[in-house]
C-alpha cells in the first residue's frame, strides 16, 4: 500500500503577507492605470477615474477587513511611484484608506448584497459606497495639499470636485464589473451569443465614431448603453460603460471630438459630467431590470409549485375509495 504524504498548510501570517502583497500589488497597477490617463485643470493634475477605490471596495466587499493593509501599502507605493513622499503623503494615504473602508462598513450596515440584483443595493453602491465615502478621501488629499502649501486656495473647489468624482466613478464603475467578474461562469450555448458579439461590434465601431465626431453627439452613447443594459443587464451595461467613459476620457486627454474647443476646466466638468451620467444609468438600470425579471421568476416558481401541489391533491383525492367502495352502506 503506497505511503499517503500529508501536506502540510502554509503557516497563517505567511498567508496573510502573500495576500497584503497581492492586494498592494494590484491596488498599485490599478492606480498607475489611474495615472496614466490624466487630465490638467487651472494646473492641477486630475484623474477623471481613479481605479484603486473600485478595486479597494472589492476587496473588502468580498474578503473581508484583513485587505485593509494590502489597501494601505498598495496606496503608498501609489505616492512613491510619483516622487519623494512627504508628511502630507501620510494624511492622503490614510484617507485612501479609510474612505474604502468606510464604504464597505455603510454597504454591511445596510444588507448590501454583492450580487446588485436589487435596486436598493444599486443605490447603496452609488450614495453610499461611491457619493458619501469617498468625501473621506477626496477631503482628506487637498486639506493635506492644502495645508502643505502644495495647493493654493483659490484652486480649491475644482480639485476636490474632480477627485471626489474620480473615486466615486471608480466605486460606480470597477466595483460592480470586478463583483461581475469574481461570480462570472460561462454561460450555457444559445442563440444570444450572437447577439452579445453583434453588441460587442457595435460599441467597438461606433462609440469611437461618437466620441471623435466634430459634432458634439455625446448623447448618442445612451442608446447604445441601455441596448447592452436591456439585453445583458448588469453583464453588458457595466462594460459598455466603462469602455464609453475610458474612450471618452482618451478623447477628451487629446482635445480631440466633443472636447476639442473647451478650456481645461470645461472639459473636466463636462467629462465628470458625462462620465457619472452614464455609470448611474448603466448600475441603476442594471439594478432595476435584474430585480424585476428576478421577481418574475420567483412568482413563475411560486406558481408552479401551486400547480404541482393542486396536480398532487387532486391525484390523491381521485384515487381515494368512496364510502361505497369501503363497504358503508
Amino acid at each position: 500500500m503506497a505511503a499517503v504524504l500529508g501536506i502540510r498548510a502554509w503557516p497563517r501570517p505567511v498567508v496573510v503577507v502573500c495576500a497584503t502583497l497581492l492586494v498592494a500589488g494590484c491596488y498599485y497597477a490599478a492606480g498607475r492605470i489611474g495615472l496614466s490617463q490624466q487630465l490638467t485643470a487651472d494646473g492641477a493634475v486630475v484623474t477623471p477615474i481613479w481605479p484603486p477605490t473600485g478595486l479597494a471596495v472589492t476587496c473588502l466587499l468580498l474578503f473581508g477587513p484583513w485587505c485593509v493593509p494590502g489597501i494601505a501599502l498598495g496606496a503608498l507605493l501609489v505616492i512613491l511611484s510619483l516622487g519623494v513622499p512627504d508628511i502630507e503623503s501620510v494624511g492622503i494615504v490614510a484617507g485612501n484608506t479609510a474612505a474604502p473602508v468606510c464604504a464597505w462598513l455603510m454597504l454591511r450596515a445596510v444588507g448590501f448584497r454583492v450580487s446588485l440584483s436589487r435596486l436598493r443595493d444599486g443605490l447603496a453602491l452609488v450614495f453610499l459606497g461611491a457619493l458619501t465615502a469617498m468625501l473621506i478621501s477626496s477631503w482628506a488629499g487637498v486639506g493635506m495639499l492644502v495645508l502643505s502649501d502644495k495647493l493654493p486656495t483659490d484652486h480649491l473647489g475644482i480639485v476636490w470636485l474632480a477627485w471626489w468624482v474620480g473615486d466615486a466613478m471608480g466605486v460606480v464603475l470597477v466595483t460592480p464589473l470586478l463583483l461581475l467578474l469574481y461570480r462570472a461562469r460561462l454561460p450555457p450555448p444559445s442563440v444570444r451569443w450572437a447577439e452579445a458579439l453583434g453588441l460587442t461590434a457595435a460599441v467597438c465601431v461606433l462609440v469611437p465614431l461618437i466620441m471623435y465626431s466634430s459634432v458634439s453627439v455625446l448623447f448618442l452613447a445612451y442608446p447604445i448603453l441601455i441596448w447592452s443594459v436591456l439585453r445583458f443587464q448588469l453583464a453588458g451595461g457595466i462594460p459598455c460603460a466603462l469602455f464609453v467613459s475610458v474612450m471618452a476620457t482618451v478623447v477628451a486627454r487629446q482635445d480631440a471630438g466633443s472636447f476639442g474647443k473647451l478650456t481645461d476646466v470645461e472639459t473636466m466638468m463636462k467629462l465628470q459630467a458625462f462620465n457619472g451620467t452614464l455609470g448611474l444609468t448603466a448600475l441603476l438600470l442594471s439594478a432595476v431590470i435584474s430585480e424585476q425579471l428576478h421577481t418574475r421568476r420567483s412568482v413563475e416558481l411560486a406558481c408552479q409549485e401551486l400547480v404541482e401541489a393542486l396536480q398532487h391533491l387532486n391525484a390523491g383525492g381521485s384515487g381515494s375509495p368512496g364510502p361505497h367502495e369501503r363497504g358503508v352502506p
